[in-house]
Formats: structure tokens, C-alpha cells, sequence
């Protein structure tokens, strides 16, 4: 399943991070990342351990980012973060399967 997530020209965490070159900080991104998967299987994301992520490009302000993920046979979610096809952050999460509350 893929979502799409679209990190704002302002959005607030790039302020100081880094001026003159902003890039959106990799802990919003696997946040970001972690609640669209969650939103999209109708799931809470509490408790999550990240199992594994690698940041592997950054993500600039205005960029267009595209989620990708699926259950593993462990009942893990594995996701793949791209913007623009190009590949900028992938893991792998166990998280709680309770319903989100409303």
C-alpha cells in the first residue's frame, strides 16, 4: 500500500534545521511516516519500536513524500520512503494494532 505525506515550505521543525539549507528533521519524518501508516491500517501506533531505519536522503520543505508498506509474517511493518522515486528513508516498526482513538 502506498500514502502520500507532503511536508510543507514552512513547516515549523525546518526553522534552524539548517539555516540556509533546510531539510525536514529525521525523527518528523519517521513520525510522519509511522502515523500514515497507522492512519491508513485504521491502528494506533502505541506502543512502536522501531526496529530499524535508515535515512538515506533528505527531505527538503515542499518535498512530496510517497510511504510504501506492508505487514511482515512477524506482523511487523516494513515501509520504504521516496520522494521523486528516490529512495530517503526505509525500516521496519512493531507497533500496537489497538484501534486509534477517536
Amino acid at each position: 500500500m502506498v500514502v502520500e505525506r507532503l511536508f510543507p515550505a514552512d513547516h515549523p521543525a525546518t526553522q534552524g534545521h539548517f539555516p540556509g539549507n533546510p531539510i525536514i528533521p529525521g525523527a518528523v519524518l519517521l513520525d510522519e511516516a509511522l502515523r500514515a501508516v497507522a492512519a491508513e491500517i485504521g491502528a494506533g501506533i502505541s506502543p512502536c519500536c522501531i526496529r530499524s531505519a535508515k535515512f538515506l536522503a533528505p527531505v527538503r520543505p515542499g518535498e512530496r513524500v510517497a510511504i510504501e508498506f506492508d505487514r511482515t509474517q512477524a506482523g511487523n511493518v516494513r515501509f520504504a520512503c521516496t520522494v521523486n522515486g528516490k529512495a530517503v528513508l526505509r525500516g521496519e516498526a512493531a507497533c500496537g494494532v489497538a484501534p486509534m482513538a477517536p
